[in-house]
């Protein structure tokens, strides 16, 4: 017997991941091809950490381990951007009825250029790494695009 898969939580962390020299990753998802974003995922339950989120998220959608030795905690950063949105009609029905709208905060995250990464199959097709500005006019979704188009304000402030 199946159980019903939990309804996702409308609180969701962005990551940008980005290298010193600013290019970004991008990921293509699986089940829109032609979507490329940066890695986002739901929290798993009410109380846990952004930051949390978004290093199990980074781990998840990438291998990429926040807080080893080449990619340190001090890496992730807080951006603190807000975006609420409307949710896809595509994607509503994996939350509650009645929910609409989704809350996403933003983070940055440095890594050395050359840093492997390997997707999650079911999620991710294929990734690449842009220039910014390529990175922000590949970006399905307006709240990455204009992420993205933080970065090098805000990899600045963060040096």
């Amino acid at each position: 017997m199946m159980t019903a898969r939990p309804f996702k939580i409308p609180e969701s962390v962005l990551v940008v991941i980005h290298t010193p020299a600013l290019e970004v990753l991008l990921i293509e998802r699986a089940d829109k091809p032609g979507f490329w974003q940066s890695v986002t995922g739901s929290k798993d339950r009410p109380d846990e950490p952004l930051v949390e989120t978004a290093i199990r998220e980074v781990a998840e959608e990438t291998g990429i381990v926040v807080g080893s030795p080449e990619v340190p905690l001090s890496a992730l950063r807080d951006w603190g951007l807000r975006n609420v949105f409307e949710i896809y009609p595509v994607w509503r029905h994996r939350y509650a009825p009645g929910v609409t709208h989704n809350t996403e905060h933003v983070f940055g995250l440095t890594v050395p250029a050359g840093t492997p990464v390997v997707l999650a199959p079911r999620e991710h097709l294929q990734h690449v790494w842009l220039p910014w500005t390529q990175a922000a006019d590949r970006c399905f979704s307006p709240s990455n695009a204009e992420a993205v188009l933080h970065l090098p304000r805000l990899a600045a402030s963060a040096a």
